[in-house]
């Protein structure tokens, strides 16, 4: 028999309307043993089914539902399904050549990351719950997705919040991880060991596309660039002049690679600078740009630090805004849940009337929609992605 958790009256209610998320503090307790990782039943205090979970009471978020089908088994079979159904959405919104394949709690697989790089994958658990099921999701991806290789990248501090440690390597038999992927038409090495996160940001896809629009015969400015994808978009659709700027030197080098696999080395540039330093004096010698790209990290990972990062995000629109040419087009973005819509946009407002701009929005965005955003789980939601007209 399954153990069953019991929520204190009141408790449960998010969850009851599809969040897959319990806190230890909504528990009053349960009946009969658990290890930590087992798949139990979750009750509310009126005893009515709210679903099948795996456990983990050294974390916080102590219950993660699974499915809300009391005869529905977590095994092989239901993993199988749940990464079909998967496939087949992005089958239909996005080119699949490389995409999240899986993307946690919004392919009701919590815990659970799976990133496509052509025929190979790169997979990220984050809970313990997944991690026992982390054989089976590898011989799926074998079986029924032709992986030619898989690696792990759960080297995330998340982990250690679940009381597990940071881990990557193989799952596979070993392989060469730097991987030349093509998305939009450019170009990219792609490091899967190394690399940020899962080894590139495919969440801007598609923003990345949007702005061909805007680049043809412009000069154009990206900051935070990483390995260039801004940039490297900029210069395929036709831009006069790019410059990429990135604090870290790596990364310069990678994006400087990039522009060379695609013939870009005359007009996209890369250079190495702290964003914050290098806009405020470039804005104040009054250099200029037709578009000036801002796609920083997150700034805020808690909601302690949203008022710090507040500070952050005005900081770089500001200058941001300052070097768009008049009439020319400033694109910025915030890939913090915490820095929310409402937030951010007030942030940029008040950017701009401190440097006496007016903003006029061509187009707002969110993260590629194989990054789907769950109604029932705002922490699906983080992108949020701008183009304005500066006039």
């Amino acid at each position: 028999m399954a153990c069953k958790f019991y929520l204190y009256k009141g408790m449960g209610r998010k969850s009851e309307n599809g969040h897959p998320w319990i806190y230890s503090n909504e528990i009053e307790g349960y009946d009969g043993e658990y290890i930590n990782g087992d798949i139990v039943e979750v009750y509310n205090y009126r005893n009515d089914f709210i679903g099948k979970a795996y456990v983990n009471d050294a974390s916080k978020i102590a219950l993660r539902i699974m499915t809300r089908d009391i005869n529905e088994e977590i095994n092989e079979e239901f993993f199988r399904k749940r990464m079909k159904n998967a496939w087949e959405y992005r089958k239909k919104i996005i080119d699949t050549s490389s995409c999240r394949f899986v993307f946690g709690e919004a392919d009701f697989l919590p815990g659970l990351i799976i990133d496509k790089y052509e025929d190979y994958y790169s997979v990220q658990s984050l809970a313990l719950g997944i991690d026992k099921y982390k054989d089976i999701v590898i011989k799926i991806l074998k079986e029924d997705y032709g992986a030619k290789g898989i690696y792990e990248r759960s080297d995330v501090p998340v982990r250690e919040l679940e009381g597990m440690e940071q881990h990557k390597g193989f799952l596979s038999e070993p392989f060469d991880t730097e991987i030349q992927i093509t998305e939009n038409g450019v170009k990219y090495y792609v490091d899967i060991e190394n690399g940020q996160k899962t080894g590139f940001f495919l969440d801007q896809k598609e923003n990345r596309k949007a702005i061909h629009k805007l680049c043809k015969d412009a000069d154009v400015l990206d900051c935070f660039t990483h390995t260039g994808s801004f940039a490297l978009n900029a210069g395929i659709a036709g831009a006069k002049s790019v410059l990429g700027i990135d604090i870290s030197e790596l990364a310069v080098k990678d994006a400087t690679r990039n522009a060379e696999l695609n013939g870009l080395s005359d007009r996209v540039k890369f250079e190495c600078h702290n964003a914050f330093d290098v806009l405020h004096k470039w804005s104040k010698e009054g250099r200029k740009y037709d578009v000036v790209i801002l796609d920083p990290p997150a700034f805020t990972k808690s909601r302690s630090t949203v008022t710090n990062a507040t500070r952050g995000y005005k900081e770089i629109n500001l200058r941001g805004i300052q070097m768009v040419k008049s009439g020319g087009y400033f694109i910025t973005c915030s890939c913090s849940h915490f820095m929310n819509e409402e937030l951010f946009k007030d942030t940029i407002w008040e950017a701009a009337k401190d440097s006496r701009k007016i903003l006029r929005q061509v187009e707002f965005r969110t993260q590629a929609a194989d990054h789907p955003i769950l109604w029932n789980s705002d922490e699906s939601y983080y992108l949020k992605f701008y183009i304005f007209q500066v006039v």
